[in-house]
């Protein structure tokens, strides 16, 4: 069975960039808006690589990794974001609690996604 990828973020350009990247690498990833439809998806499919945005309407991204890791602590999550310095307190808390995740700043090219990806089914 192949590695099954969620992006959660909501701009659609970003979820349509990860898609071309990942689709060009041969992968196949579902998509969410939405922090709470990215929930609701994890629990329906049990993704093996979450790239999860930080700024989103509802739930953020903190909030988010957060009800995530109850469902599955041990899925690889990078949180994708160009605001973590506006979100910092909310990633240490995270961080604080022993949530484990990995952080990466926007813009993220097509080139580092593929990468990231690799690196992280292939371990």
């Amino acid at each position: 069975m192949s590695p099954k990828i969620l992006v959660v973020d909501d701009d659609e350009a970003v979820r349509k960039s990860f898609t071309l990247a990942l689709e060009d690498a041969g992968y196949h990833l579902d998509t969410a808006e939405t922090g709470e439809i990215g929930i609701e998806k994890q629990k329906e499919n049990g993704y093996d690589l979450i790239f999860l945005d930080m700024k989103m309407p509802g739930l953020n991204g903190a909030q988010t990794l957060r009800e995530i890791r109850k469902i599955d602590p041990s899925v690889a999550v990078y949180i994708v974001t160009a605001f973590s310095k506006e979100f910092f307190k909310d990633l240490e808390g995270v961080k604080n609690d022993g949530i484990v995740f990995e952080l990466i700043r926007k813009p993220i090219g097509s080139d580092e996604i593929v990468q990231i990806t690799k690196a992280v089914l292939t371990s």
